[in-house]
């Protein structure tokens, strides 16, 4: 009686007893090794794909007189799909071991990548840290586009530097700006010399007659922007805006030398550039002057950036303008980082036009004089601004072009607004990646105005726009 009770409380009768349901069984995770590129357009073999790094720890000890580097690098990284393994940048360089959480890692390498089997797989979304034992004689990446990046070692010294990628030239990484990570380095060199990179320094401590040097960048930065310059340099450590202050002139240089006074400007103009664009969006401050005659510019290395001797070589107003393009970088490129290299105006333009705007204020042209001459003399039909091509990346057309779109837009949409997007713009997307589609968003949502058509005009047109 009661079993019948059951069945009829259950809906059921004596003869149809129901069937147990028995759970389905899950799907099995499937991983994959990630790509060995990140899919840009311009560089297909540049970066990594299936993973994002959140930091990079170096642990490196260098001896110029052999110029061997050697030590570990522990990657902090997060799986953007379900694991196998996965590719790192590195060249030139040999790999002796590999963990990756602690399980050692079978690894394979070829000219410029080492491929990681991961022991076990890594799921979507899991942290996971890889550490590399690694060394030998670091050396230049021939890019096709920019000339030689990476690891150069001078007569007077060595540096780390270059553009679009040189990092792999001396730490594993993935080395392209839409992975940007936290960055910590120790540097060991011989006692008498100086190791100089990114962000706040920390302790330097002596032993054996060796000096090892402490930095560390907690923003997230673009591989390309991290550096290191190692030799004898005249090193000035100050405050600004409660910030450290670093910089640092080449031992020979006087005090008093033009590139030593230009650059003793810097906490001014970032301080200039603040009140238009927005905070300073980083923790430090400094500049480097390198003394190779084979270096010719600067580089917006992230915090610190680096100048050649022949680029501060000039009057004191061009010096502190070169200072000023690369300052600007630190809000344009550095912080509001590119996405894919395509979009490079995003960086150089807003740097470009950061500088014209500095000049006009130190008494040389004013920026309607300089746009004025820019836009009577550009070959408008041959270079565009946006998506120049891999071989269009230094060309006037990222540069000035891209500043000369960013006067139009202030042109036409005033100086409130036009003021208001850049400031906006940096706070928004601060520590972040954007694409033009991004920008021209941002300027239709601060304007009101629909701007798409002047855009295409003023970035990639082949006939001279009205402005």
């Amino acid at each position: 009686m009661a079993g019948a009770l059951v069945l009829m409380l259950a809906g059921c009768s004596a003869g149809d007893a129901p069937v147990p349901v028995m759970p389905a069984s899950p799907k099995p995770v499937v991983f994959s090794p990630g790509s060995s590129g990140i899919g840009d357009p311009y560089f297909p073999s540049a970066g990594n794909g299936g993973y994002d790094v959140g930091r990079y720890d170096l642990k490196l000890r260098y001896e110029p007189s052999s110029g061997r580097l050697d030590g570990t690098a522990t990657i902090t990284a997060t799986a953007t799909q379900n694991l196998s393994g996965f590719h790192l940048d590195l060249t030139g360089l040999t790999v002796r071991e590999v963990t990756v959480n602690g399980l050692t890692a079978v690894t394979s390498a070829s000219s410029a990548e080492v491929a990681v089997a991961a022991p076990t797989g890594i799921k979507r979304g899991k942290k996971f840290t890889v550490v590399v034992s690694y060394g030998g004689t670091p050396r230049e990446i021939k890019t096709p586009v920019v000339g030689p990046g990476g690891w150069h070692r001078t007569a007077r010294g060595t540096y780390a530097l270059g553009e679009p990628f040189s990092a792999g030239a001396w730490f594993p990484a993935n080395d392209h700006p839409a992975d940007k990570a936290a960055f910590a380095l120790e540097m060991t060199v011989p006692q008498g010399l100086t190791a100089i990179s990114n962000g706040i320094p920390g302790r330097s401590t002596s032993r054996d007659g060796r000096t090892t040097w402490r930095w560390s960048q907690a923003a997230p930065m673009a591989t390309y922007l991290a550096f290191v310059a190692i030799g004898k340099y005249r090193v000035t450590t100050s405050t600004h805006q409660g910030k450290p202050m670093i910089t640092a002139v080449p031992a020979t240089m006087s005090a008093n030398a033009p590139e030593a006074r230009a650059l003793a400007r810097t906490g001014e103009i970032a301080d200039w550039f603040e009140k238009r664009f927005g905070p300073y969006p980083f923790d430090a401050y400094g500049g480097v002057v390198i003394d190779d005659p084979g270096l010719d510019s600067g580089l917006e290395t992230q915090t610190r950036p680096v100048y050649s001797r022949h680029a501060l070589d000039g009057s004191s107003r061009q010096n502190t303008a070169v200072i000023a393009h690369e300052l600007a970088h630190q809000w344009f490129g550095n912080s509001v980082s590119l996405t894919r290299w395509q979009d490079f105006w995003l960086s150089e333009g807003f740097a470009t036009y950061a500088e014209w705007l500095w000049l006009d204020q130190e008494g040389g042209p004013t920026v309607e004089q300089t746009v004025h001459e820019q836009y009577t003399n550009y070959p408008w039909q041959v270079l565009p601004a946006e998506d120049p091509g891999p071989d269009g990346l230094l060309s006037s057309g990222p540069y000035e072009r891209g500043a000369m779109a960013l006067h139009a837009l202030r042109t036409r949409i005033g100086d409130t607004s036009f003021f208001k997007l850049l400031r906006s713009w940096t706070k928004t997307h601060a520590n972040g990646n954007v694409t033009t589609a991004d920008f021209i968003a941002a300027a239709e949502r601060i304007s009101g105005q629909k701007l798409g058509e002047f855009f295409d005009v003023w970035l990639s047109g082949s006939y001279r726009p009205t402005y």
